[in-house]
C-alpha cells in the first residue's frame, strides 16, 4: 500500500508546453486531495505490489494567467505509476480543451500519518 500522509508534489508537463507546478497532497486510503498556489486536485487510486492507478481532477482555485495550460478548465486524467515507502510517481495524458498534454507527477512523502507509523511498527 501507498503510505498515508502528506506528500510534496512536483508536476512536470512535457511536449514543450508550459505548466510545471509544485504543491502538496494528502494521500489517504485510496484518495488524494491537495494543491498549490493556483490549482487544487482531488482523486482516487488503487495500489498493489508497487504499482498504482487512478483518476485525478485538477481545478483552478485562483485565476491563473491566460497562458497557463489549465487556466479556466476542469481537467480529469487517468494515471498509472509506481510507488515505494518514500514516495510515488505517475505519468498521465490529460485532454485540456482540444489539446492533449502529457505530464509526470512526482510525490515525495513529507509526513506519514501517525496511524500508518504505528501499523508499520506492529508488523
Amino acid at each position: 500500500m501507498i503510505r498515508n500522509g502528506l506528500y510534496s508534489v512536483i508536476s512536470k508537463v512535457f511536449n514543450g508546453i508550459e505548466g510545471n507546478s509544485v504543491g502538496v497532497s494528502v494521500v489517504q486510503d485510496g484518495t488524494m486531495r491537495g494543491g498549490g498556489s493556483i490549482y487544487y486536485h482531488v482523486g482516487s487510486y488503487t495500489c498493489s505490489n508497487g504499482k498504482w492507478k487512478g483518476e485525478l481532477t485538477v481545478r483552478e482555485h485562483e485565476p491563473a494567467l491566460v497562458t497557463e495550460l489549465f487556466a479556466r478548465k476542469v481537467v480529469t486524467m487517468g494515471f498509472t505509476g509506481t510507488y515505494n515507502d518514500d514516495g510515488a510517481e505517475f505519468e498521465a495524458t490529460a485532454l485540456v480543451g482540444k489539446r492533449s498534454a502529457r505530464l509526470k507527477m512526482i510525490l515525495r512523502l513529507l509526513i506519514p500519518d501517525q496511524v500508518d507509523n504505528e501499523a508499520r511498527r506492529e508488523r
